[in-house]
């Protein structure tokens, strides 16, 4: 008798494929959904158990929903000229109603409920210039990484290293530094003021001082000449007499 055909829709169909280089783990995704009306048991089952770890194996799909399934590839030296044979196969049985073992139900299904689908593993390697690019990528992300990672670090380091006391003395610190800044720098505008109060009153002191001199001259000057004509007119006198 034929199995009956499978209810789940798997996405991809038929190939898993497998995007190295595979000297690391290489994940691909196989999307179970259920369009049907009733819960359904799965199972994900491989030629290769040991090559591959997938994430969830089995389970319960539910009416209407849908389950993404992690098929992860362990590190392998990849040989281009030798094909892939390892293949996958989806296994599902509706859920009885009232299902209380998952593992019984397996084990009790007839061979006629089973439902299975199989796909086979495709190994693929990038080009050149997607390994350029994959490369420059990945140098990028590294970098910003390690920038990003350098910040945190140093914002870590510095609140590590200050505590709300040291933040508290340091923000009081730089208070006092500015009021003190301020302050010399009323100091230095007021000595300026000074300074040109008291070169205005010098200069109004010498302007002040400098005729009273030059009086002082011109009365010199006067007496001395009001003296030479008395001097030349007592001479002549005397002189006049003489002649006389």
């Amino acid at each position: 008798m034929a199995r009956p055909e499978q209810v789940l829709l798997l996405e991809p169909q038929h190939e898993l494929k497998f995007r190295g280089p595979f000297t690391d783990v290489v994940t691909t995704t196989l999307k179970l959904s259920n369009p049907t009306d009733r819960n359904v048991c799965f199972k994900v089952k491989t030629t290769a158990p040991r090559r591959y770890c997938v994430r969830p194996n089995s389970g319960v799909l539910d009416a209407g929903t849908s389950i993404n399934v992690s098929v992860m590839l362990q590190p392998f030296d990849y040989d281009p000229n030798e094909k892939s044979k390892h293949k996958f196969m989806v296994q599902s049985l509706l859920a009885p109603p009232e299902m209380t073992d998952m593992e019984g139900v397996w084990k009790e299904a007839k061979p006629d409920e089973l439902m299975d689908s199989k796909l086979r593993c495709v190994f693929e390697l990038p080009s050149e210039n997607e390994k350029t690019h994959d490369s420059d990528s990945t140098k990028l992300m590294s970098s910003s990484l390690q920038k990003s990672e350098s910040s945190t670090l140093s914002m870590k380091s510095m609140s590590s290293t200050l505590d709300d006391g040291e933040v508290k003395k340091i923000m009081e610190e730089c208070k006092r530094l500015q009021m003190e800044a301020q302050r010399l720098r009323e100091e230095n505008k007021q000595i300026r003021e000074d300074d040109g109060l008291r070169m205005r009153k010098s200069n109004v002191m010498s302007s002040q001082h400098s005729p009273s001199v030059g009086m002082v001259k011109e009365e010199g000057l006067s007496t001395r000449t009001v003296a030479l004509i008395v001097l030349f007119f007592v001479v002549g006198v005397i002189v006049g007499k003489l002649v006389l």
